[in-house]
């Protein structure tokens, strides 16, 4: 049998599914990180764990791994060369090396025109039309990724410090954030000096908590943040009927929050990344009989 594997690798795990070449997942597998960006190598090996783990579950033999296509989403693909150099290094027959989002845009969209807009973490729009792919935003957070949990922490941290100094008004949100860092604020500055973007994201909960509850800085800081994204829909989405879904730990907290415009267009992710994958590895390798594939 031709097998195919889809991967969805990120920073903090990567997994593996293994099809048959109609693209039904027979099993999965999961491993370790595969940041690319940060260490090709253990990418390397956790992308070649989680595929084994998956052959396994399977009951296929591991040996066969050499002769399956693979299609891989993978954090970081799109910069520089990573996707090219990790794609040489692969064991798999044919590879193809994407960034993860597009993978999570084939998973949500199917094979249907329209948008994802990734929104955990950071933000990232993903746009497909016909066969053109466009990215924009995802440029990280201090100077990109608006509406993203990075931001929204670090915004509220600014906020929480301009109430401390009476230049706006304090909150119940904000009075909550200060007791978290004992009503110091040198130990919010502390925080921020050596906060990872995820340290600043694990605020971002408390903000649509409180917004929940009307609290002023809550509603603003949210309020900026879906029309920021708004913007981004403005100036990425064509005008016609196309499909949008929001996706990532954030996403489905922002969807009630569109305008109407946008909520009327909104659509529940028909699949999830990992099926996306494997979704483009029967595209490009079900019955092709191609050796080298390169993209």
């Amino acid at each position: 049998m031709n097998y195919l594997v889809g991967i969805d690798g990120g920073g903090t795990s990567c997994r593996a599914a293994l099809a048959d070449a109609g693209g039904r997942i027979l099993a999965t597998g999961k491993s370790g990180s595969a940041n690319i960006m940060t260490d090709m190598n253990t990418a390397r090996l956790n992308i070649l764990g989680a595929t084994e783990a998956a052959f396994t579950a399977a009951g296929v033999s591991t040996s066969l791994v050499a002769s399956a296509s693979a299609v891989l989403g993978l954090a970081g693909a799109n910069v520089g060369g990573n996707g090219a150099q990790l794609q040489a290094m692969l064991p798999f027959k044919n590879a193809l090396v994407y960034s993860d989002g597009v993978i999570a845009l084939q998973g949500a969209l199917g094979d249907a025109d329209g948008t994802v807009v990734i929104v955990g973490t950071g933000s990232v729009y993903v746009t497909r039309s016909g066969e053109e792919i466009r990215f924009a935003g995802g440029w990280g957070f201090k100077v990109s990724d608006l509406g993203g949990g990075a931001r929204l922490g670090r915004d509220l941290l600014e906020e929480t410090l301009l109430a401390y100094d009476g230049f706006h008004p304090s909150s119940a949100l904000t009075d909550a954030v200060m007791r978290r860092f004992g009503g110091n604020p040198h130990q919010i500055v502390q925080f921020a000096h050596s906060a990872s973007p995820g340290d600043f994201g694990t605020f971002a909960p408390m903000l649509f908590e409180y917004a929940s509850l009307d609290d002023p800085v809550a509603v603003a800081l949210i309020g900026r943040s879906v029309r920021n994204i708004e913007e981004g829909l403005d100036a990425v989405m064509p005008s016609d009927d196309s499909r949008l879904s929001l996706l990532g730990g954030l996403g489905s907290l922002y969807g009630p929050l569109l305008s109407p415009r946008y909520k009327a267009r909104l659509q529940e992710p028909l699949n999830d990344p990992l099926t996306g994958a494997v979704q483009l590895a029967v595209h490009h390798f079900s019955g092709a009989g191609v050796e080298h594939m390169h993209g």
